[in-house]
């Protein structure tokens, strides 16, 4: 599956957004190394703290759908501009995915592609852990 096919995926995904409150919708498309692809959008909760971001879903129904390895992420908003992930899915993402590329893609379909590293870099990981044992 090429990016661009990804990218359209998250544009589609993000249709489904539940964003009553921020009226900020976002969709997501995860493609596993297995060329399998999970889609998700934000779903918003009263309790903010609560809601759910794009990126979080489409991985956490890859992972619970037994995919652990992944290639490629692709994120987009309704933003003329691009929208990169939040800190926590940052953190999500380099812990599940590690160092996969990252599509991000403007409303209009165009795209622009980061890796997890760049987007964190000196990231907490398993590795920081690995090293109290």
């Amino acid at each position: 599956m090429n990016y661009k096919s990804l990218a359209a995926q998250a544009l589609a995904a993000r249709k489904h957004s539940y964003s009553p409150y921020s009226h900020f919708r976002v969709g997501a498309a995860v493609l596993t190394k297995s060329g399998e692809v999970f889609t998700g959008c934000n779903i918003e909760n009263s309790s903010y703290s609560l809601t759910m971001c794009a990126e979080r879903t489409a991985l956490f129904k890859a992972v619970s759908e037994g995919h652990t390895k992944f290639r490629a992420i692709a994120i987009a908003s309704d933003q003329n501009g691009f929208t990169p992930p939040c800190g926590a899915c940052r953190q999500v993402l380099i812990d599940l995915a590690g160092n996969v590329d990252v599509i991000l893609t403007k409303k209009n379909g165009e795209t622009k592609v980061v890796n997890m590293k760049g987007l964190l870099p000196h990231a907490f990981t398993k590795k920081n852990l690995d090293r109290l044992r």
